[in-house]
């Protein structure tokens, strides 16, 4: 299959689309939507998000040091989107886009109710690194979806009918292949 160089970008699609909640000094909440997030260590369980200087949410979160990162559904695939395009700035986007404002349990900021899974974090390090900064942060609490654990406690995030992101467009996820470790599981 023949190759063609295109323009050097961020090809590592697809991503999760989040909504990332937090709560300044004054005690506003905004949400804004996130692409660009990631895991980036398993103990300390740690995320990233990036953001721009330029939003809203930005200097909320570079102050109080806290956030919840609150994984998306198709169900909140267009409440995610609007708070992608709209400001916290010029509106109360909890209201207009009719998302559910609970509180998390160990940070102080809020959760989206909706979200199958509100991961509370602390920031421990901004690195400053162009178009957007990185929020280096400890995860410190998860709150899952009761229904999403069955009755041995067993976690089932498939079950969540998550949302991805893809160079411009939201997917849900589809047929699982396979688990970790099956391609040298013993049959």
């Amino acid at each position: 299959m023949a190759k063609k160089s295109w323009k050097p970008g961020n090809m590592l699609y697809p991503v999760p689309a989040v909504l990332v909640s937090c709560r300044d000094k004054e005690g506003n909440d905004n949400l804004l939507t996130i692409a660009w997030t990631g895991t980036i260590c398993s103990d300390p369980a740690m995320v990233s998000i990036s953001i721009r200087k330029s939003r809203h949410s930005y200097n909320m979160i570079k102050e109080s040091g806290e956030f919840v990162i609150n994984l998306t559904t198709r169900a909140t695939t267009f409440a995610t989107d609007y708070c992608g395009v709209k400001s916290g700035a010029k509106e109360d986007k909890w209201t207009t886009s009719k998302l559910t404002k609970g509180e998390a349990e160990v940070v102080n900021a809020p959760i989206v109710v909706e979200s199958p899974v509100n991961i509370e974090c602390k920031v421990k390090d901004i690195l400053e690194l162009g178009s957007h900064d990185m929020f280096i942060a400890e995860v410190v609490n998860v709150q899952v979806d009761e229904e999403l654990l069955d009755e041995k406690g067993a976690f089932h995030l498939d079950d969540a009918d998550l949302v991805a992101y893809s160079h411009g467009e939201y997917f849900t996820l589809g047929e699982k292949l396979g688990s970790f470790g099956y391609s040298v599981k013993k049959s």
